[in-house]
Parts: structure tokens; C-alpha cells; sequence
């Protein structure tokens, strides 16, 4: 393993700050706090036509209240972030912080500029993998194991209802942009995901599934999802990671210990005819992220452990059923 320089651990941890500001600074109206069942919710109020419109910023909390309190100050000095933003991307890239190929930049940029992250978008498998070198500050490892064509998003259908907010432009007007073709399935009026020709890129569209594992509505994407259990454990918490494409660009990402343990839980739900491939690629990233964990943030991973433990008997089965081949692993986690 070879760490990121701290040079490189503080200019990554200031763009994900200025590409979370922007985030607050470019939602134009008055901030307006509305309470969704248990939760509280800040939105941007603004009069479009004859109606008022209420666009997303973010959960209520305390991070979210400071950056609305400063959000004129955030408004005048947007010119510098960007120029600031820049110069830190450059950065990283000299400190050789692996970037965010073109093909993978351009898509993420482009869902971000609609608002997919923005509203709960959450960015997992592979690319999840391969954005966690600012934030666990190491480099990660090349080859097969952060090899991928496909970009996957998860979004709690809960709250894709709860937002009462849209992508904008809507998703398949993205992807007509970005020459993506919807991907027929067994029901043609209900897509999921879309593959770009020529580049191989796919990006498929997932929820949470608590029982039978069916094709789902996400209105606030404006899209449909494939349903998996297991993948509420996953999504639960995310954080923010800028991938290094041109300035950065804000996206969501599962926390690294959930990612962890979660691949445990899939190497063994694969099946036969997905090929041993894949599962030995979960099971790689999940060594090497615990291995990391164990140093770094021991308790964290403890507590992801425990939680996915507790989800029931069919999960510990299945993390069970992927440790038998990673002794080394298995170790790690019996030693927290």
C-alpha cells in the first residue's frame, strides 16, 4: 500500500469543502426548511412562472445550516472557488492521485449538472471503489480489481418520493445527449439502464429491495430501478467524493467500511451464470479496503460489521460463505 502524500490528503479534502459550497451557492431562491416525516429537508424556493418551485440542497443538519447562513458570501466569491477548484485538481494530479477517466468524467459530470447526486444519487460498485483514494487517502490498486464499463446508482425509493424534487434536464434527455440508448428489458416501457455505443459504458439504476427484487419507479431521477436487498445497508449514510475531472465534481458515494463488508455479502449472491470473475473482484476489493479499515478506522468497520451481522440470517450467511475463502480477512474482522 503507498499513502497519499499530506499535501495530497488537504488539497483533496479543500475541494470536496469549495464543491460542497457550490453546491449550496448555485440554489437560487430563499432557503426553506421543510420537515418530511421524521426528517427536515432544505430547499431552494423560487418562483418559476405562476408557481413556486422547490429545489433540493441538502438533509438538515449542522453542516448544511452553516453553508446557508454564509450562502451570499458563498454567491460573491464563486469566480475564485472555481479558479481555487482548478489549481487543487491540478494538484492532485501532480501528487498523483489517479484521475477520473474522460468517458466516466463526462457521464458523472453530467448527471451532477442534472442533479442526480445532488438529490440522493448514490454512486456504487466499482466506481464507488475507485473514488475512495482522496478519502482514505492511499493509492489504490490497479488492474482488474478497479477495472469497470459500468456506472451504477442507488437511490432509496422513500425518499425519491419524499423530495418532491426533479432531475433537470430529466435523464433521458442526458443520456440522448451523451449518445446513451435505453436498454430494453422485460417490461420495454420501464428502463433501468442505458448503454452508450462505441465506449461500452453502461449505467444501470438500482433501490433497495426488502423481499421480492422487482422493477421500481425513482420519480425524483425519473427513472426506474432494479430492486436489491441487501442494498439499503449500502446506501444507508453516504458521503461526498469529487472525482478528478476538469474542476471536480461533487458525487455520493457509500461509506468505505459499508462497502466493505456489502461486497462480502454480494461475492456470494452471484450467480452461476455471472461468471467466478466478479466475485473474486468483490472479494479483492473487500480484502483490501478491510485491510486498510483495520488500520485506519478500526471502529467504524467494527460497527459495519456488527450492523450487517445483525440484518439477519440469510446475510450472516452469506458474509460467512465469503470469508470461508479469505482466511486472511476473516482474521482481520475476528481481531476488531
Amino acid at each position: 500500500m503507498t499513502a497519499l502524500s499530506s499535501i495530497a490528503m488537504s488539497a483533496y479534502t479543500d475541494l470536496v469543502r469549495l464543491l460542497k459550497d457550490d453546491a449550496v451557492s448555485d440554489s437560487e431562491g430563499k432557503p426553506t426548511l421543510k420537515q418530511r416525516g421524521e426528517k427536515a429537508y432544505w430547499y431552494a424556493a423560487r418562483r418559476v412562472g405562476t408557481e413556486m418551485r422547490f429545489f433540493y440542497i441538502g438533509e438538515d443538519g449542522a453542516e448544511t445550516r452553516a453553508r446557508i447562513d454564509q450562502i451570499e458570501a458563498l454567491r460573491a466569491t464563486a469566480k475564485e472557488r472555481q479558479a481555487e477548484r482548478s489549481r487543487l485538481v491540478r494538484l492532485l494530479r501532480a501528487e498523483g492521485m489517479t484521475p477520473t477517466d474522460r468517458a466516466t468524467g463526462s457521464i458523472l459530470s453530467a448527471l451532477a449538472g442534472a442533479g442526480t447526486f445532488r438529490l440522493g444519487g448514490t454512486i456504487v460498485g466499482t466506481n464507488a471503489f475507485r473514488l475512495y483514494e482522496g478519502e482514505l487517502g492511499i493509492r489504490l490498486p490497479l488492474g482488474g480489481v478497479a477495472n469497470t464499463g459500468d456506472i451504477d446508482i442507488a437511490q432509496f425509493e422513500k425518499l425519491s418520493l419524499a423530495l418532491e424534487d426533479q432531475v433537470d434536464p430529466g435523464l433521458a434527455e442526458t443520456f440522448s445527449t451523451l449518445k446513451f440508448d435505453p436498454v430494453p428489458g422485460l417490461d420495454p416501457a420501464r428502463i433501468w439502464r442505458w448503454a452508450q455505443g462505441g465506449s461500452g459504458q453502461l449505467v444501470e439504476f438500482l433501490t433497495p429491495a426488502f423481499g421480492e427484487e422487482t422493477i421500481r419507479d425513482l420519480p425524483a431521477l425519473g427513472v426506474n430501478a432494479q430492486a436489491l436487498n441487501y442494498l439499503s445497508f449500502l446506501i444507508a449514510e453516504p458521503i461526498h467524493a469529487a472525482a478528478i475531472y476538469r474542476s471536480g465534481v461533487l458525487v455520493q458515494v457509500p461509506r468505505p467500511e459499508k462497502f466493505a463488508i456489502h461486497k462480502l455479502i454480494i461475492a456470494d449472491r452471484r450467480r452461476e451464470d455471472a461468471g467466478n470473475l466478479k466475485s473474486s473482484k468483490d472479494r479483492e476489493q473487500a480484502a483490501f479496503l478491510i485491510e486498510v479499515l483495520a488500520d485506519d478506522r478500526p471502529d467504524d468497520l467494527r460497527r459495519a460489521y456488527a450492523t450487517a451481522m445483525n440484518v439477519g440470517p440469510r446475510c450472516r450467511e452469506h458474509i460467512a460463505n465469503s470469508l470461508t475463502r479469505m482466511p486472511d480477512t476473516r482474521s482481520v474482522l475476528n481481531g476488531l
